[in-house]
Parts: structure tokens; sequence; C-alpha cells
């Protein structure tokens, strides 16, 4: 087996190509190592891109590994952002966060809560692969049932559905959800998306 040192290049050229996180089990593949060996050459990469002051970091993301800017870094790159990316609207956010709580969850009971039609709202965030379809309702009609997406994870920074912001039980409602995913957002890096999002 390669040393440690002489598999960081290699590493580093699989996260840059993939531009996205790329799963574990992939990267062992291609680098031909086993679980052991690829968890000792991450620590050993992000303790080397801590060491020499570089800054991008390793991040564990959607149940793989990407190579991301630093948090802190980002005041230097936000100017950049501003001029190629637009954040999702209110409304988009509102209904991103009613799927991502309530998930699987159909557009007439995202209606319901919303008050409004989400039908456009919903295919913009399904042609952002933010959500998809992941099934049908058994009820009359057989409506689409939808859930968030790797991309979702990727996009706000978690491993996991389930690292979500804890919230109130039941009388806490879909608009205080709405807002604590907001602040959230706010707060996170990677919540800027391609393209223009409309308000409905």
């Amino acid at each position: 087996m390669m040393a440690l040192s002489d598999m960081r290049a290699p590493l580093e050229a699989i996260l840059y190509a993939s531009g996205t996180s790329i799963s574990e089990k992939s990267i062992m593949e291609i680098l031909k190592i086993d679980y052991d060996g690829l968890m000792k050459l991450i620590e050993f990469e992000k303790k080397s891109l801590d060491d020499c002051g570089s800054g991008l970091m390793l991040q564990h993301v959607a149940g793989g590994w990407q190579m991301v800017t630093r948090p802190e870094l980002y005041p230097y790159i936000e100017g950049m952002a501003k001029t190629i990316d637009r954040k999702l609207s209110n409304a988009a956010m509102e209904t991103l966060s009613i799927v991502a709580f309530r998930q699987p969850i159909t557009k007439q009971e995202i209606e319901e809560i919303r008050g409004v039609s989400s039908e456009r709202i919903l295919s913009m965030l399904v042609s952002r692969e933010l959500i998809k379809e992941v099934g049908r309702k058994k009820a009359v009609g057989r409506p689409i049932l939808y859930g968030t997406t790797d991309t979702f994870l990727r996009a706000f920074g978690i491993n996991d559905i389930s690292e979500l912001p804890d919230l109130p039980e039941a009388h806490v409602d879909e608009t205080e959800k709405y807002n604590q995913m907001t602040l959230d957002v706010e707060e996170n890096e990677n919540t800027s998306f391609n393209g223009i999002s409309d308000e409905e």
C-alpha cells in the first residue's frame, strides 16, 4: 500500500474532480483501499490542510466527503458569490422547510400549510434537485409525495436529515419552523443557488 503522503494527491484530485460529495465506497474503490485505510487518509489529509493553513477543508456531508472552503474565509468570496448566485426567495425557503420537516408530503398538504398555490415553487425546487418525488400517497388520485435530496444535505452542510435543528413539539407551527431554518440558512455559506427564484 502507498504511504499516506503519496495518496494525498490522488485523494485531492478525486474530491476536486467530483465537484460535490463523493461516497466513501467510491473513494475506496478508486484508491483501492479499505475503510480503515480511508479513515487514516482522511485524517492525514485534514491535518495536512490544517498544518499548512490551507483555505480548504474536508467536510463529511450526505454520507460522503467533499472539499470545501473554510467558513471563516467566506467574507473573501462572498462578493464573488453574489455576482453569480441568487439565494432562494422567502417563499421558496418556506416551501423547502415545510418539505424538510414534514416529508414525505404532498403538494396539497404543502398548500394547506402555506395557504397559496405552490406548484411553480415545487417545480423550481425539483429542477434544482433540492427536493424530489419519493413515492405516491395511498389516497384518492395517488398524489405525489415530496422529500429532500442529497443536494439539499450538501447545500445545508449536513450529513443526514436528522441533523436539522431540534424544534418544540406539535404546538410549534410550520411558520416557526421556517423561521428557524431561515436563521440557520443565513449562517451557512452554502445556501446560495444558481438561477433566479421567483416569489409565489
